[in-house]
């Protein structure tokens, strides 16, 4: 059963958690295989942009130039994990997708809204999700958030966007919900400030009314 999720959200929305817990209640309830993967990265060549674009020192990297990096590294993973995934009937679930880079990109960086989308179709050949959960809560809270995770953490430091000021991060938000609002037939709305057993009984009793069983 091929069925295409994704997750999205503001820094610190709480999605990666989501998306973990998500992952093992769909292999128990429908039995299929999922792959879980994200964006930037979901395999080697992407990782290696992931590292370039999340990298605070790279302050200097230009909009366009940042947008362009994240199709690229959107065609690897759509060619090399995504597509043939979903070939051989796996659910994917992955977190971020072009609805991410619209945001960002488009509403967070004021680029060109039809060029991101002809970018978006033509690093995924069209593929769309058939569903996508929007995990929202106020910027200040996921930044909060998103900074306590960095600091706990013993990996790379992958904090260039968590440093953007807090008007960024308000458009960005602001993005998604218009994207969301836009298209309301794929996406499903969770309150993000929940705690996470909540929002995960949300985001499963969702889920589980909209994928095709059988």
């Amino acid at each position: 059963m091929a069925y295409f999720i994704t997750l999205e959200g503001i820094e610190g929305c709480g999605k990666s958690t989501q998306a973990e817990l998500l992952s093992r209640e769909l292999h128990a309830e429908t039995g299929c295989q999922v792959i879980a993967t994200r964006e930037p990265g979901g395999c080697p060549i992407a990782n290696k942009i992931r590292a370039i674009l999340l990298d605070a020192d790279n302050r200097a990297l230009v909009p366009l130039a940042e947008l362009l990096l994240y199709a690229a590294a959107r065609a690897q993973h759509v060619a090399e994990v995504i597509r043939p995934a979903l070939a051989e009937g796996k659910i994917v679930l992955c977190d971020r997708y072009t609805d991410a880079t619209t945001a960002y990109q488009g509403y967070g960086r004021a680029l060109d809204l039809p060029l991101i989308e002809n970018l978006a179709q033509l690093a995924t050949g069209g593929l769309t999700p058939d569903l996508t959960i929007l995990l929202d809560c106020p910027e200040e809270v996921g930044l909060k958030r998103a900074m306590a995770r960095i600091n706990a953490s013993s990996g790379a430091r992958e904090e260039r966007f968590e440093q953007e000021s807090l008007r960024f991060h308000h458009a960005v938000r602001e993005g998604y919900l218009k994207i969301a609002a836009a298209h309301p037939d794929r996406f499903i709305v969770v309150d993000g400030t929940l705690g996470i057993s909540e929002a995960a009984a949300a985001i499963r009793s969702a889920v589980l009314s909209r994928i095709p069983r059988g």
